[in-house]
């Protein structure tokens, strides 16, 4: 687990200054994956104190475009943010309670992975949501 001085470094590494909201919302998201917004701001807020929804957003905005953070948004879902950036992982979201898990890289034949057309663009990355019910949620509807 990253120390806040690794996430100092982390921040200086993208050209960022480190600041006690950079650093407390960098820390805040790598310990609460798929995090959304107002989950990150009431972290940030116990870790520091008062803190803006503005300085949240403007940090969660910085640190996306530096890709120190990734920010996905299920369909029907709030943004959510994640430390797990440069590997095009994929995600699991479940319909009933909105829990979301990381899966790697679809395997085995993956016809939809490679575009048919790529209308002359050079893509690098593929997005996939695998939507369904957590082990929670299949239980309760087969009780």
């Amino acid at each position: 687990m990253p120390t806040p001085t690794n996430f100092e470094r982390m921040l200086r590494e993208v050209g960022l200054r480190v600041t006690g909201p950079r650093v407390a919302v960098l820390s805040a998201v790598h310990d609460n994956p798929h995090a959304d917004t107002e989950s990150v701001i009431g972290v940030v807020r116990d870790r520091l104190g008062a803190v803006s929804h503005q300085a949240v957003y403007d940090v969660l905005k910085a640190l996306t475009s530096t890709g120190l953070v990734r920010r996905i948004q299920p369909l029907g879902s709030v943004a959510r943010y994640e430390t797990r950036v440069g590997d095009n992982h994929h995600h699991v979201v479940c319909r009933s309670c909105d829990a979301i898990a990381d899966i790697d890289c679809a395997v085995g034949h993956a016809p939809c992975l490679t575009a048919s057309d790529d209308h002359g663009f050079s893509i690098d990355e593929a997005e996939v949501i695998y939507w369904g019910l957590c082990p929670d949620c299949a239980n309760k509807r087969s009780s």
